[in-house]
């Protein structure tokens, strides 16, 4: 009986009574491979394709049957300027490999993706210096490579170094670090945090992100890059201290002792009582950060919950579910920008200058130049704006209130709730342009008969169900310049009149005849040219 191959590595099966004599060479050679699965191999890559092989497709006795893909290790190396996919073959072997990306980038594009395939089925991806165990089902032409770890079970994680998550963290337990977590994508918490929490992070779709610390001195601490510290949430109270400046974008007041010196005078602050409750899913850091730490949360027993960042424009940065700015650290700085609102709820300090005196008084500041939104039970400002003004809110007698910009495309515009723009000024003019369509206030009546007097100023444009004859009183409340149409609808019954008062006046002076048909619908155009004056064109009638 001649010698047979097994499908995974082709290991000759010596037949019964074959190679007296010379069994020792096949021997020797099924050792190598037997060898090589217990092996390492490095293969050099080049271009955007590889065949690794497991075994010959026919395989024979000899060296020849020896392949790298026997070597259940292979580190891929070489200088690639694309991603290179390498394919297991033959596609009938089933195999399991530790594989290690440490190619190099030829080009300026990369480092580039080594992607393991055998067949039509699915692909495992490699990144550039990353490792990956991964095994292939042989099933032929629809054969899948699998990645071993792509949903791993484990009682418990500890990472001695760095992480790297380039996807979503999702933790049902606590995640205990050493070192520092590392992550190319983002980090989502998904739940509430709870009052025993040492430093956590959560989420509710409520309050959004939250912070949530406790410790002898702060329950939260946020720090610069110098690992100096910028605010402070003094422990089991409400209250948030900051070391250095408040500032709001194009802010030109003083506060003594935040800002500096200046007009308005010191201003104190004795607590600040937030409604905020930081609760969700934990993410538990035990040590300190540095300042070397790009971006770190950390904690000590003292200063609680930290965060530590370094970064060219920001320190730290705040955003919310929009990715918008909330609030930065500036650079090297103790100084906290918010670019909204700052808020808090059962205020009992006060601010000299902003809040006056008292629980709380009454509220003077000379500008505030902020690009968020101001809410209050009423914000007034009490003075004119400028050219120079890059956007600002101001009010006088005899104008109102004003809102005035400059902008390369505009100078003022008016945006919804999706961040699309509803009306613009355009830089340098008086041209006002809307975005979308303006609709006119339209009153709709569905019952008229005797006298009817029109609410110009309500409306502009006017639906009438005539059910008798109608008289159009004359108005008080037309605008100069208004413009608009009148329809005038018969009822079921038809044959309604339409007589004008002296205000309303018409070509001639003929008046305005109707449809005298049930349910017929006529147009009547309207311009109001003066007070009393009213002029009204020719009817459309019998609109179907």
């Amino acid at each position: 009986m001649a010698s047979t191959y097994t499908t995974g590595f082709g290991i000759e099966k010596i037949g019964t009574g074959e190679q007296a004599g010379t069994w020792g060479t096949t021997t020797n050679h099924n050792a190598d491979i037997l060898d090589r699965i217990a092996s390492y191999k490095a293969v050099a890559l080049s271009g955007t394709t590889h065949t690794l092989t497991i075994r010959e497709a026919s395989p024979g006795s000899g060296t020849e049957n020896l392949q790298d893909g026997m070597y259940r290790v292979i580190k891929f190396t070489g200088a690639l300027g694309g991603n290179n996919t390498v394919t297991v073959a033959p596609n009938t072997s089933p195999a399991w490999f530790i594989i290690e990306n440490a190619t190099t980038d030829s080009g300026s594009s990369g480092p580039y993706t080594v992607i393991l395939t055998q067949g039509s089925g699915a692909n495992v991806t490699v990144q550039n210096g990353k490792n990956a165990i991964i095994y292939c089902d042989g099933a032929g032409s629809g054969a899948v490579v699998y990645d071993a770890l792509a949903d791993i079970q484990v009682g418990s994680l500890e990472v001695t170094g760095v992480a790297a998550i380039d996807g979503l963290l999702t933790a049902g337990a606590s995640v205990a670090v050493t070192g520092n977590v590392t992550a190319t994508g983002t980090v989502e918490p998904a739940g509430d945090t709870a009052a025993s929490d040492n430093a956590a992070i959560g989420y509710t779709s409520a309050e959004g992100l939250i912070l949530t610390g406790q410790g002898s001195t702060n329950d939260i601490t946020i720090k610069n890059d110098a690992d100096a510290e910028v605010m402070g949430v003094l422990t089991g109270t409400t209250t948030a201290a900051f070391t250095g400046q408040i500032t709001g974008t194009g802010f030109t007041g003083t506060l003594d002792g935040i800002l500096g010196s200046g007009t308005p005078a010191a201003a104190t602050v004795t607590t600040i009582d937030a409604s905020g409750v930081a609760t969700a899913t934990t993410f538990e850091p035990d040590g300190d950060t540095s300042a070397a730490d790009n971006a770190a949360i950390g904690y000590t027993a003292a200063e609680g919950l930290i965060l530590t960042g370094q970064g060219s424009t920001n320190d730290i940065t705040i955003k919310n579910d929009a990715d918008a700015e909330v609030m930065g650290v500036l650079t090297g700085t103790t100084t906290a920008a918010f670019t909204g609102q700052v808020t808090g709820t059962g205020f009992t300090g006060t601010l000299d200058g902003i809040l006056g005196s008292g629980t709380p008084a009454a509220a003077t500041v000379t500008t505030i130049d902020a690009s968020g939104v101001a809410t209050a039970t009423t914000f007034e400002p009490d003075g004119d704006t400028s050219a120079a003004d890059n956007a600002a809110i101001g009010y006088t007698s005899a104008e109102g209130l004003i809102l005035t910009g400059q902008g390369s495309t505009s100078d003022v515009t008016i945006k919804n709730d999706a961040d699309a723009t509803v009306f613009s000024i355009a830089t340098g003019t008086t041209t006002g342009t809307f975005a979308g369509t303006v609709l006119a206030k339209t009153d709709t009546d569905t019952s008229n008969t005797g006298s009817v007097t029109l609410d110009f100023t309500a409306n502009q444009n006017f639906v009438l169900t005539f059910t008798g004859n109608v008289t159009l009183a004359n108005p008080t409340t037309e605008q100069v310049g208004q413009a608009g149409i009148i329809v005038c609808i018969q009822d079921g019954t038809g044959s309604r009149t339409l007589t004008l008062g002296t205000d309303y006046e018409t070509a001639g002076g003929s008046g305005v005849t109707l449809s005298t048909a049930a349910n017929s619908v006529d147009v009547v155009p309207y311009f109001v040219k003066a007070a009393g004056s009213i002029l009204l064109g020719s009817p459309q009638k019998a609109f179907s």
